[in-house]
């Protein structure tokens, strides 16, 4: 893995398309990689998945969907603890199926200028972040989130409570 590898994410907000491509060209990316589990959206319909392919493809902006490995709300309901909406992503990281979709976002980095993307306009709020940031800042990735206006924060491990019984 070379060292200077980097990795944006983003989240498409409620963007119009042309600001949308704009950002991306902005910071040079060549490829989206979609990590919404569920790649549409009921009040940015210009997000859903075929529409944001065709239009990034328009745009000469590659697009790949990997919310099935990616995504933050797999159907694994034993990745869930009861009664919670949002799943526990240390054993989500844990999964093959997870592990693969990294190694493969990792190797389509080794060629394009990658951009997870999520739905989330802040994210910290977004699996990107909590997940998927925190699994490549571990594999000594850089990231850089693309915020709504335009500017980037570099991308932060996040300190996790060792459990006394785990």
């Amino acid at each position: 893995m070379p060292k200077d590898l980097l990795i944006h994410t983003i989240g498409h907000s409620n963007h119009t398309t042309a600001a949308f491509i704009d950002l991306l060209r902005r910071h040079g990316i060549t490829l989206v990689v979609d990590v919404r589990s569920q790649p549409y959206s009921r009040w940015a319909h210009q997000f859903n998945r075929e529409t944001l392919a065709r239009d990034l493809q328009d745009a000469g902006i590659a697009y790949r969907f990997m919310g099935d490995a990616l995504g933050g709300r797999p159907a694994d309901p034993t990745l869930y603890d009861p009664g919670q909406e949002r799943p526990d992503y240390q054993r989500v990281e844990q999964t093959p199926a997870y592990q693969a979709g990294i190694d493969q976002l990792l190797d389509l980095a080794q060629t394009e200028q990658v951009a997870v993307m999520c739905s989330e306009g802040d994210h910290r709020c977004c699996h990107r972040h909590l997940l998927i940031t925190q699994t490549l800042l571990g594999r000594g990735v850089r990231v850089l989130h693309i915020q709504p206006d335009g500017t980037t924060v570099e991308g932060e491990s996040i300190p996790r409570q060792l459990s006394l019984f785990g």
